[in-house]
């Protein structure tokens, strides 16, 4: 219907039966969340909170575990698409309403925002809920928001924004939840660096070579209309997730959960909490190699999101402004992103076999070539990004895969949680600084930009090296002892 205003609907009016439905899109998922909602929740989770399941250390991979591992990538690459496809949309909107770049930051900006909200809240549906059902529940919500494609109004598009944003936050977190549970103790550290390097480069290539397919075609509001089919994909893909074995035991589903631990080869046990919490109870943070180690993890997260949600958010408009047709911008990219996806693999190798320490100092150390070749590519004014931009996926992707299953290895059991929650924060922190800073009028350079951007992202290449210690074929347990004579000596 909007093929002969070539797609363009700013200024349409909004009448009374579109605002009406989307009230329902939000009440339809009000309304979703209370039927997925179990009974007796506090019995519940008081229950769960007596139960580990896990693998054994040396037991093998199976079809289920590959299988699982399989579909989850999926569901990340789905999930990781809505965010990235934000950049390829920001040049459209800049031209079809009219306003300035600091203006349409507010959509990225309320995106990231809706993912910081979605991190913390997640992990509690998840808890509540069932990891599949919180996976269902985000697919609902990316379905509800593909109505942005045909909003005429762009404060509309960034309250969907915020939705949106919501729903992805807080996969990762599930993800990683479900693979910890059923993946053996030995296969988890790549595993969780794969899957999570697959979805993250993945997720890219779909958002850019849609970008490239359709956008010439149908303009930016493709990308958001296909939130619907990949929506009611990943609800499709919700047959083949398993529910959580310990979701399972906590509800008296015995039956269920053992098929699901027999199909994994996992256990179910009573949790020692003597054992787990020792006899001091929970301790801080104490002692100077923890706090350093906490600092570099912290700083190698915001160069992350400083890069992921600022220069890479930012680089299709960038292209454009130089002269790049929309389509050619995103079809570089994606060719970017082809790149970068045999070097997962590689990062899950280096991870399980070589180093987990240098494999992340590794990946720090291809981020700052990227940087390099950026600023390089700005500076002579002409030359093609696919390397420098490939580089820096390659860096990027490979640093979200391996930092946060590093810091989950790195810290002892007493504040491991704090530890990786607090790192992981800092990737969107570092997203909401680039976008902050844009929305309050400060338009940097792209030049000066990723020369900014180099200096915490080599503080923290220097810090990883001094702090950080190999966590490859290390008993966690020994981090516990450690930690306990730090506190002692410091007591």
């Amino acid at each position: 219907m909007a093929r002969a205003m070539n797609y363009q609907l700013a200024g349409m009016p909004m009448d009374n039966a579109m605002l009406f439905g989307m009230a329902l899109i939000v009440l339809g998922t009000g309304v979703a969340a209370y039927g997925l909602l179990p009974r007796d929740v506090a019995a519940q989770r008081e229950k769960a909170a007596d139960i580990v399941v896990a693998a054994p250390e040396d037991a093998h991979l199976g079809p289920a575990h590959w299988g699982l591992m399989g579909v989850l990538t999926l569901a990340l690459i789905i999930d990781v698409m809505k965010p990235a496809s934000l950049g390829f949309t920001v040049p459209g909107m800049i031209s079809e309403y009219g306003v300035p770049k600091k203006t349409v930051s507010l959509v990225p900006f309320f995106a990231l925002a809706g993912t910081v909200v979605g991190s913390v809240l997640w992990g509690w549906i998840a808890d509540l809920y069932g990891r599949k059902a919180s996976i269902l529940l985000s697919a609902v919500m990316f379905v509800g928001t593909s109505i942005c494609g045909a909003m005429p109004s762009l404060a509309w598009n960034i309250a969907m924004c915020f939705m949106m944003g919501a729903a992805a936050g807080g996969m990762l977190p599930v993800t990683y939840a479900l693979l910890a549970e059923m993946m053996p103790n030995r296969h988890r550290g790549w595993s969780l660096v794969l899957v999570g390097g697959l979805g993250a480069v993945g997720g890219y290539f779909a958002a850019s070579g849609l970008s490239a397919l359709l956008q010439p075609v149908f303009g930016w509001r493709i990308l958001w209309l296909a939130n619907l089919p990949t929506g009611l994909t990943l609800v499709l893909l919700g047959a083949f997730i398993p529910e959580s074995a310990k979701f399972l035991l906590a509800r008296d589903r015995v039956e269920e959960a053992e098929a699901v631990m027999r199909r994994f080869g996992a256990k179910a046990q009573r949790a020692n909490a003597v054992a787990e919490n020792g006899p001091g109870g929970a301790h801080a943070l104490v002692g100077f190699q923890l706090y350093g180690k906490l600092t570099a993890l912290s700083l190698c997260a915001l160069s992350w999101g400083l890069i992921n949600f600022g220069l890479l958010l930012w680089l299709p408009a960038d292209l454009v402004a130089k002269g790049y047709s929309v389509g050619l911008s995103s079809r570089l990219l994606a060719e970017s992103a082809l790149i970068a996806f045999p070097t997962v693999f590689i990062a899950a190798l280096l991870y399980s076999r070589w180093s987990t320490k240098w494999s992340l100092t590794s990946m720090i150390v291809l981020t700052l070539l990227g940087l390099g070749l950026v600023l390089r590519l700005e500076l002579m004014g002409s030359g093609s990004p696919v390397l420098p931009v490939a580089l820096l996926i390659v860096g990027t992707n490979g640093i979200i895969a391996i930092v946060l299953p590093y810091t989950a290895e790195s810290f002892p059991l007493r504040v491991r949680a704090r530890a990786t929650g607090w790192v992981a924060a800092w990737t969107k922190g570092g997203g909401l600084l680039a976008q902050g800073l844009t929305i309050s009028g400060i338009m940097l350079p792209m030049r000066v930009s990723s020369l900014l951007v180099m200096l915490p992202t080599l503080l923290s290449l220097f810090l990883v090296a001094w702090f950080g210690r190999e966590t490859r074929g290390r008993d966690l347990r020994d981090l516990d002892a450690a930690h306990d004579l730090i506190g002692e000596a410091s007591a």
